[in-house]
Parts: C-alpha cells; structure tokens; sequence
C-alpha cells in the first residue's frame, strides 16, 4: 500500500507539472479542502483546514454574539508596566525628551527640532548613509556594466534576482576585497536583489587543492561578503559524488578516494555554521559517474537525495537541484515524450523527493570555440523542449535558471522576458 501511494504521488506530480488535469490528493479527512484547489495543482500541495468554515462560523458566532458582549467580557490585555518608586528599582533618568506625552507632530520638547535644516559636519550635505561603504558614483559605474543594465532588465519581470559570480579567482589573487566591492554596488545598484551565488564546482575544479584551503575561502569570502552586502542570501554550487553510492561502500570508498575535497562532512558544517544559505548540487554525473557499480541514473540521483534529508541539510539551508543536459549544441532536439521523460526525472523527481527546493536549468552557454548549446531555440524560436518546460507554470516559483547578459541570445530585455514564461528566478552572471 505504501509502495502504491508512493506511485500515485509520483505520477500525480508529473503530469500536473506538464499541465495533464488529474485531480489533487486527498484523502478521507473532514479537514481535507484540496477540492479548493485547481485540477492543474501539484500532487506534493496539501490543502487542510486549521479550522473548517463551519467552525469558523461558530467562533465568529461566539465572540461576535450579543453585540460582542463575550468580547467586552474578555477585556483588554493587561499592559506590562513599571514603577520606578519601587524600592531596589532604578530607571534612567538621562533618555531625551521631558517624559511627557505631547500632540502627534509636536516637538517632544520647547525647541526640539521642527523640521528646519539639520546642521552637517564639514558643510557636506546631509542625507542616507549607505552603511555598506558604496558611493554614488560607484553605484552609477554598476548600473553602466552588463550585469548593472541586465538587473534593471529583471526588475521589470516577475523573476526573483540573484548575482552569479566567481570569488575563488579573486580570492586566490589578492584581491578578493577590490572583488566583493564591485559587488556591492552592483547590489546597491539595484534594490530587490535577493542574493549572491559566490563560486561554482566548489571542490570539485582545481581552484583548491587541500581541505583548509577550502575550508578558509568559505569563511573569508562569506565572512566579507556579510559585511558588505548585509541581509542578503549567500548561494554556492557543487557536488557531492558519494552521495550517489547510497549503501555501495566499493562505491563510496572510490568517490572519497577520487574527490577528497567533496567532504560531505565538511560541506555539512558549512549549513550548520549558517556560511551558506542556499547549497547547489549539480546532477551533471548521475548519469555516467556510477557505471561500474551498475547504479543508474535514478538510483544515483535517489540516493542523493536520501542523503540530503537524512543530514538534515535542508534544516539548515535552501537546497537546489541544478543540471544542465537540457541545453545541447545549437538547440535541444527532443521530442515530445522525451521531454516529458527528461522533465519528470530531473525536475519533478528532485522536488517529489523533498529535499530540493528548487531546480536550477542551464539553458544557454557558450564554449571557448563559440559553439552555443540551447535549451530553446536560435533566437528564441520555438521548440518542444522550451514548449514542454512552458506548461510547468504550477511550480515555477521553484525553477530558476542562470543568465549571462555579456553574451545574449537577441538582447537583454527579450531574453529576460522569455525566461520569465519558465522560471520564478535568475541568476544574472557579473563578471
């Protein structure tokens, strides 16, 4: 029976995700309101009444009842007071102000300031701060760069924005300070930025070649980037191959042994240490990567998950799925139904299985030749792959994709407003 709900839920997900009407879960529960909810709504969202209508109906009744005498009957909260008479009880006495009430737009004090003009030290002109160190002018030289126009292009979107770049280089030559300015005032540039995404393939290149130097580029790079754009969410990408082993100890002794920097462990202190709050784990491998213990594609990418709730990690931070075998040379030359397959196995599989969030699709890069890989098609024409992905507008808050406005595929607006008919986020990439 478990295995079956199992299957009902998996099959449920898929084809709402590609837009196939099937009636939302529900089980035999006086509490279930899923029939609320339209035919197109994924299986994983549960609608349950915290207090059904007719229940609501009867608190209503009852505070509302005899012209709300209940509510009269209740009275007020009692209000937390102090009194400063009491004996071994001290309260300041140096606050401003006379300790009286006065009129709302009233001075609080006889020649409290009135709104005239506040006095400035050295003559300059008064007015807001930045507490981040950026200047005026270094915010007009963001908003001149391609990533400066580009997030001003985003805004106008529904697409939550994020700004993709890579610390380690900077990081590794002395200048990551100079490198985390530039970003700041890209930030500071253009409100509504949700985030930074500060490396990718971390641990996985050649950036790092030993656990403490890793370990010291994810303190210091957080640990500045915190202080110059505080408030904003700190994003890394990598991967974990062990993962993918599951119980295969043959396995992940292998993975250890051939990636010794993708300490789980290690990863795992990071969210635990708050550095990180939204963790990529790139599913580029699955395919290929496990061959020799004959572990597939769906097994690896099962046992990665697996790992991931049994961690906990998604306790501790956002976790994101991202892969990027849509895209391929010129455009994606799927058909219908193995988009269909592709789309349930690499976006509704890793959001069912709960642990990932959100998914992020590649869907153009460039190689160092100049050879272009699309999702879509050459210059936005259309394709099956990009018609199918369309249809999954029940979750595309959960979708996001990475952006390159240095390299667009007709020009930054157009491209942006395409992308935004898929996905609910965008990583703008900034050089």
């Amino acid at each position: 029976m478990r295995l079956r709900l199992r299957q009902l839920f998996a099959i449920g997900l898929a084809l709402s995700l590609l837009g196939i009407g099937v009636p939302a879960w529900s089980e035999d529960d006086p509490r279930g309101c899923n029939d609320l909810m339209s035919a197109d709504t994924p299986a994983y969202v549960v609608c349950r009444w915290m207090a059904t209508p007719e229940e609501a109906a009867d608190i209503a009744k009852f505070w509302l009842g005899n012209d709300g005498q209940n509510m009269i009957d209740a009275g007020a909260q009692t209000p937390i007071t102090m009194d400063c008479t009491e004996e071994g009880l001290e309260c300041p006495t140096d606050s401003e102000g006379d300790g009286e009430m006065h009129d709302v737009d009233s001075p609080d004090v006889p020649g409290a300031e009135d709104g005239g003009t506040p006095e400035c030290q050295n003559g300059d002109e008064c007015g807001y701060v930045d507490p981040t160190g950026v200047t005026a002018a270094e915010k007009t030289a963001a908003q001149e760069t391609p990533a400066g126009k580009a997030s001003q292009a985003a805004a106008q979107t529904n697409m939550r924005l994020w700004i993709e770049t890579e610390l380690a280089d900077d990081y590794n030559a002395g200048k990551l300070a100079e490198a985390v300015k530039k970003i700041a005032a890209l930030v500071a540039a253009q409100p509504g930025v949700v985030g930074i995404r500060f490396t990718s393939q971390l641990g996985f290149n050649q950036t790092f070649t030993t656990a403490d130097e890793l370990d010291k580029f994810v303190n210091e790079t957080t640990a500045a980037l915190r202080t110059a754009v505080p408030g904003k969410k700190l994003a890394a990408h990598t991967v974990v191959p062990v993962f993918g082993c599951g119980a295969n100890d043959a396995c992940k002794a292998e993975m250890t042994k051939k990636y010794p920097l993708l300490d789980p462990d290690r990863i795992g202190t990071w969210l635990a240490k708050g550095l990180i709050d939204q963790l990529a784990l790139d599913e580029g491998h699955l395919a290929t990567e496990y061959a020799t213990w004959k572990i597939d594609a769906a097994e690896a990418q099962r046992n990665q998950w697996i790992q991931v709730r049994a961690r906990a990690w998604d306790a501790y931070a956002q976790i994101a799925a991202e892969d990027a075998t849509f895209a391929a040379s010129g455009t994606s030359q799927l058909n219908e139904e193995q988009a269909t397959k592709a789309i349930t196995e690499r976006v509704a599989s890793p959001l069912q299985d709960d642990a990932a969030e959100t998914v992020t699709l590649w869907t153009r890069w460039q190689n160092d030749q100049g050879q272009v890989s699309r999702v879509y098609g050459e210059k936005w024409a259309a394709n099956v792959t990009w018609d199918q992905l369309k249809k999954l507008d029940s979750v595309r808050a959960r979708l996001a994709t990475i952006y390159d406005p240095a390299n667009p595929e007709v020009d930054v607006a157009t491209d942006l407003k395409n992308l935004s008919e898929v996905f609910g986020q965008v990583y703008l990439h900034a050089a």
